[in-house]
């Protein structure tokens, strides 16, 4: 069984910042935290170490490159044995389009995002990525107006 890991509230305050500026130089952070920059650093690498703080990544822009349209897609699949999980979620691992795959409860068993430059391009990805999949027996496709909040930057 995993336990939740307690935090303080300057901890909690160096992920807050971090969330919203991985690349904040650490003399910064101490500053915004109120921590000398020796014990921020601390703080940061003994969350690095116990695994709360589990990389640092480039947040990109897919419009930019070609994800213009987001499509949440709710998939169902056939049977409920594991293979089937497993042979579904290796098939979204090879699919480029398929930015998140979350195994859910519910009526279905998958919510996927979806990123594609057009309603044409997820037209192809419907039929001819998850229409193909055996253990799919059902997809409904949500197309995203907007994104007024999106923490993943």
């Amino acid at each position: 069984m995993q336990y939740m890991i307690e935090i303080d509230s300057i901890n909690h305050q160096i992920l807050q910042e971090l969330e919203t500026d991985g690349r904040v130089s650490n003399t910064d952070l101490a500053s915004r935290v109120g921590l000398s920059p020796s014990a921020c650093l601390r703080r940061v690498q003994d969350l690095e170490r116990r695994g709360i703080i589990k990389g640092y990544r480039a947040v990109t822009d897919r419009k930019a490159l070609g994800g213009a349209v987001t499509v949440f897609v709710m998939v169902g699949l056939n049977a409920h044995l594991k293979k089937d999980a497993k042979a579904f979620e290796r098939a979204m691992a090879s699919a480029p389009e398929v930015r998140e795959v979350h195994n859910i409860t519910g009526s279905v068993e998958y919510l996927l995002r979806v990123e594609v430059e057009s309603l044409e391009s997820y037209k192809d990805f419907h039929a001819n990525t998850l229409g193909v999949i055996p253990q799919v027996s059902s997809i409904t496709s949500h197309i995203a107006l907007a994104s007024p909040k999106d923490l993943r930057g």
